[in-house]
């Protein structure tokens, strides 16, 4: 806040104005009238209102930019010991990595098997995300219906929610005694335990990464270029394809390759909804538990690959995120 004080002297009025940062100079401007509120014009002058009189307030150029916001000294205690903790464990992993062997262990029959299954259902469980998660996020982004409000809490709850669990409900909805699976097992379609249960374990889990990303991008997007695409005489359809879809690309991005990497490392849900069946059901993270068991330098090895891939993702959505903000 601005404090004003007037100094009347014979020939000239000047004001002192304290709370100024240092190379600021303060005078009346004579041409401005009493009426005149705070502005702030080309030049970096600011006018401030004091009682019925006006004050200039000049800044020097070299208060023009702006200051630094210093942390104090202590912050940076617990963020190192942060840091340490979460990057330590991931530098024991490589220690212990057999690196002269590493190929040979990650290209055993039984991990191959493992890594490609993971990635086709992983693929497959993004294409199911996108498929329910954008219109999902939609609605919850521009409906203001109270019950939209209310069913929020429940399509984000697997995000806090234990894998197992979530396993558990899946197996007890799809399951061959589920609330649905009975009716599709008397149709002769059979879910749980198979590879189609792989595939809605990670959907489940994965689709409040998209629909929060996407639901974050659209409330900051707003509906202005939506509202003038509709008033121009647009319909729905050509809207959502032509205005929301590109508008919304890069948050779609972003929640996409969220989704996949979650799909990727899920193992609760998958291994107590669909097994741990080689070729079928094992993915590379149950593959990493059984190894533990019986080859220990096999399991730290795809544990590496599984970090690559999940750094890979991690600095490729920095990134791009990064470059999209330094373009805007």
């Amino acid at each position: 806040m601005f404090v004003v004080e007037r100094h009347d002297r014979p020939a000239t009025e000047s004001w002192h104005i304290s709370g100024l940062a240092p190379g600021i100079a303060a005078h009346r401007d004579p041409t401005d009238s009493p009426e005149t509120d705070m502005l702030l014009d080309s030049s970096h002058r600011t006018k401030i209102r004091a009682g019925r009189r006006v004050v200039s307030v000049r800044r020097s150029p070299e208060t023009l930019r702006t200051p630094r916001t210093a942390l104090p000294g202590w912050v940076y205690v617990p963020a190192a010991l942060g840091a340490t903790f979460v990057v330590l464990p991931l530098l024991a992993i490589a220690a212990r990595v057999d690196w002269a062997n590493f190929w040979s262990l990650i290209s055993s029959p039984s991990s191959t098997t493992a890594l490609w299954l993971s990635l086709r259902t992983s693929l497959a469980s993004t294409a199911v995300c996108l498929l329910l998660g954008v219109p999902m996020a939609l609605v919850l982004a521009r409906s203001r219906a109270r019950p939209v409000r209310w069913l929020r809490p429940l399509i984000l709850l697997p995000l806090v929610l234990p894998p197992v669990v979530g396993g558990i409900a899946l197996l007890y909805t799809f399951g061959r005694l589920g609330l649905i699976g009975q009716y599709l097992e008397a149709a002769g379609i059979r879910i749980a335990f198979s590879t189609t249960a792989v595939v809605l374990a990670q959907a489940f889990v994965s689709l409040p990464f998209l629909v929060i990303a996407l639901e974050g991008a659209a409330r900051t997007a707003g509906r202005d270029y939506e509202v003038v695409a509709a008033t121009l005489g647009a319909p729905p359809n050509t809207v959502w394809w032509r205005v929301t879809v590109p508008l919304l690309l890069p948050g779609l991005l972003s929640g996409a390759v969220l989704a996949f990497a979650r799909s990727l490392g899920e193992f609760g849900a998958t291994l107590t909804f669909a097994g741990s069946r080689e070729g079928v059901t094992r993915t590379l993270p149950l593959e990493i538990y059984l190894q533990r068991e019986s080859d220990a330098d096999a399991a730290v090895a795809l544990s590496m690959l599984l970090v690559a891939v999940a750094a890979l993702v991690v600095v490729g959505l920095g990134a791009r995120r990064l470059g999209g903000s330094g373009a805007g």
